[in-house]
């Protein structure tokens, strides 16, 4: 496989302590995901798949996966 460009989310945080999730846009127009703790397992899928999956997350319908913070320290 040819190298390519991962990308992952910024954080004020330590990037050490935890794993995060690794995306590449490959040569031949398929999607690259992997764990920053893993990253030899590499999962691919397709712009068509990967663009849906993105318009499913800005709609919100992933927002049950993920845990709510209390309104007191959100406001911190």
């Amino acid at each position: 496989m040819t190298q390519l460009d991962w990308q992952r989310a910024s954080t004020d945080e330590d990037e050490e302590a935890g794993a995060y999730l690794e995306v590449a846009a490959g040569p031949d127009g398929r999607i690259y995901m992997r764990e920053s703790n893993d990253p030899e397992t590499v999962v691919v899928t397709t712009q068509a798949k990967w663009d849906a999956f993105l318009k499913g997350v800005k709609a919100g319908e992933f927002d049950d996966f993920a845990e709510e913070v209390a309104e007191d320290v959100a406001e911190e």
